[in-house]
């Protein structure tokens, strides 16, 4: 008879009595701060500095010091960061994520197949820009209140702006590639159709897209800011509710609470599909790192078990963690919140039809 469940049982058992310790900003390691872009930084640099021992780091400096100001509202025409569920905190998370993938992968590929440095770098930079599209321009944007309101196509704003900024780095080179690997965190193109020269850059867009789902579901509070805030901008964004025909609603998400009940099948059908079949599994580099065992994988599984114990129990009060906000716009939870019930109160007395559709974590 095989003892594998019973060592699984107590691997997770273990796994989960650690993660309640861990601290609402930190990684899945509870070692880096990831709501400090400078702990990051450092991070990726301490990560690469092993693997690509020559590498130069100027840019990627320079790339994290304009993540900050982009994000805080103090980058020249940008108004800052106004989402609070894809907020600094997300795409730092991503990004360290991304580059331990980077490195469990380096690690593991034959020397013909490896990305190498400057790939590597792309990658980061692709990641620390990957939902810059959130971030409202002061001209451009004038007739919109929130970035949420990108929702749909933010995946496309944010290839736009990489093609402006890395050329404004020094890197024009990769500006063609990083504006479409930014693609495989979104579900604006069909990823089975996305074509590049050389397969390495597919691989990046696997890690990366890995990345941005392992980071946000392996996060400590993701069942709390899904409920509290990936629901509003959903709302703002025309996710939770879609204007179907005139005068008519399609509703997808009727809460938080019930965006939450839908998750569990999200998980099970989506995600697995996702990281299993569209980006080939690529989450096993980070077992590289530690040993065999998946900080982030762990890390999901208890957040959904978590979620299967409150809706089975239907006690919400389960979910009490108040994480941090990491914006770069004064009074943009007040603002979200006030957006939110003008658009849901304006719903008053409408047709609506229910939908129930998968969880699309954008």
């Amino acid at each position: 008879m095989s003892h594998e469940p019973a060592m699984y049982h107590d691997k997770q058992k273990k796994w989960e009595t650690m993660s309640q310790d861990r601290r609402n900003d930190y990684d899945v390691t509870n070692t880096v701060q990831v709501s400090n872009p400078v702990a990051v930084r450092d991070a990726v640099q301490n990560l690469f500095a092993k693997t690509f021992p020559s590498m130069s780091y100027d840019k990627l400096w320079l790339a994290f010091y304009d993540f900050e100001r982009l994000f805080e509202g103090r980058y020249p025409g940008y108004m800052g960061c106004d989402t609070t569920y894809h907020d600094m905190q997300h795409t730092l998370d991503m990004t360290l994520a991304l580059a331990r993938l980077v490195v469990g992968y380096e690690r593991s590929a034959e020397p013909p197949d490896r990305l190498g440095a400057n790939r590597a770098q792309m990658a980061v930079l692709t990641s620390l820009f990957h939902d810059s599209g959130y971030i409202r321009h002061e001209v451009r944007d004038k007739g919109f209140s929130n970035g949420a309101e990108f929702t749909l196509y933010h995946v496309s704003r944010s290839a736009d702006f990489l093609r402006r900024y890395l050329p404004e780095l020094g890197l024009a080179k990769d500006a063609a590639v990083s504006s479409v690997i930014v693609h495989f965190t979104g579900y604006e193109l069909d990823l089975d159709e996305i074509e590049l020269d050389d397969p390495r850059d597919i691989i990046c867009g696997h890690l990366i897209g890995t990345a941005d789902l392992i980071a946000q579901m392996a996060d400590r509070c993701y069942l709390e800011k899904c409920r509290d805030r990936l629901y509003k901008e959903f709302v703002v964004g025309g996710v939770a509710v879609e204007n179907a025909t005139p005068g008519e609603y399609m509703v997808r998400y009727k809460s938080g609470e019930d965006l939450l009940r839908k998750t569990p099948s999200f998980y099970q059908q989506v995600t697995r599909e996702r990281l299993n079949s569209k980006f080939n599994r690529v989450y096993r580099y980070a077992e590289v790192l530690y040993g065999g065992q998946n900080p982030y994988i762990n890390a999901i599984r208890s957040n959904i078990a978590h979620l299967v114990r409150v809706l089975e129990s239907d006690d919400w009060s389960l979910l009490r963690r108040e994480p941090a906000y990491f914006l770069g716009i004064a009074n943009a939870v007040q603002n979200l919140e006030k957006l939110v019930a003008t658009q849901l109160a304006s719903l008053t007395g409408t047709r609506t039809k229910v939908e129930n559709p998968l969880l699309m974590p954008v």
